[in-house]
């Protein structure tokens, strides 16, 4: 009998779906889901009329990370430190290059967790613009327990999401954070419960698609660009992405219309 796609891909009304399949594997990162998921993005990038992408997984899993049955790459297992780093750049199922087009791509990516979701599966999270958390959801980065760091955005990343503070409690403490902890940290924009998760998870996935996508792609850059700058570089980032922004003829006819509106009512 042929085994399942790892990965099925979809799509519902501008919204790129990508789900992952191996409920009975607990939805380890597998070379076939890996691969299927880069081919994934690649799509969202290249197609115009897809405004959103969803990341989401059967079962009671979002992802116990890395298959670590099949292995990252064939071949021997790196033995120099320099071996050791050229290999999570370049191989670990290309997840590095993966998560740095997700960052790239000027539209949003959604990740929707329910059930545990730690080592790999959490780092690709981290690559998503919102991440939405089940009740049932818990979070952790079990390689602290081997010696060694989650070296695929489980630092440098996680960091930038949530602080150094709570990143010590995820890395250093191993601990695991269920939703309502997660959303105090940071990590997690929204927790639902899992009765109604779905749902409420392709509501905030079509609000997004229903948003203007020049203004969403100009945001996540100026917010990431922020981020690394002073408050008076940052505001210059601010005034050049409007500056595109409000030349643009979709604003021009809104701003009129609104002037016009206030003319007629008095009001703002």
């Amino acid at each position: 009998m042929t085994e399942a796609p790892h990965l099925l891909v979809d799509e519902d009304d501008g919204i790129l779906i990508a789900t992952f399949n191996r409920p009975e594997k607990y939805n380890a990162l597998s070379n076939d889901l890996m691969a299927r998921m880069e081919a994934a993005i690649l799509r969202f990038r290249d197609t115009p009329q897809l405004k959103v992408m969803l990341i989401r997984s059967t079962g009671k899993y979002f992802s116990a990370g890395a298959d670590l049955r099949e292995g990252g790459n064939a071949g021997a297992f790196p033995d120099t430190g320099s071996a050791i780093r050229e290999f999570h750049r370049l191989g670990m199922r290309n997840m590095h290059r993966m998560y740095d087009e997700m960052e790239a791509i000027e539209k949003p990516f959604v990740v929707a967790h329910q059930g545990i979701t730690v080592g790999g599966g959490l780092e690709m999270s981290l690559s998503c613009d919102f991440r939405l958390a089940a009740e049932s959801a818990k979070y952790s980065f079990p390689e602290g327990k081997f010696g060694v760091l989650p070296a695929s955005n489980g630092v440098s990343r996680l960091v930038r999401v949530v602080g150094t503070h709570w990143a010590r409690y995820l890395v250093m403490g191993n601990f695991m954070p269920d939703a309502q902890k997660a959303l105090i940290m940071g990590l997690v924009h929204e927790v639902w419960p899992d009765d109604i998760f779905p749902e409420k998870v392709m509501e905030f996935c079509r609000h997004l698609a229903q948003n203007n996508g020049e203004q969403m792609g100009t945001a996540k850059l100026a917010i990431e660009m922020s981020r690394d700058l002073g408050a008076a570089q940052a505001r210059n980032v601010e005034r050049m992405a409007n500056s595109v922004l409000m030349l643009a003829p979709s604003y021009q006819d809104i701003y009129k219309n609104h002037v016009a509106s206030i003319g007629k009512s008095g009001k703002k």
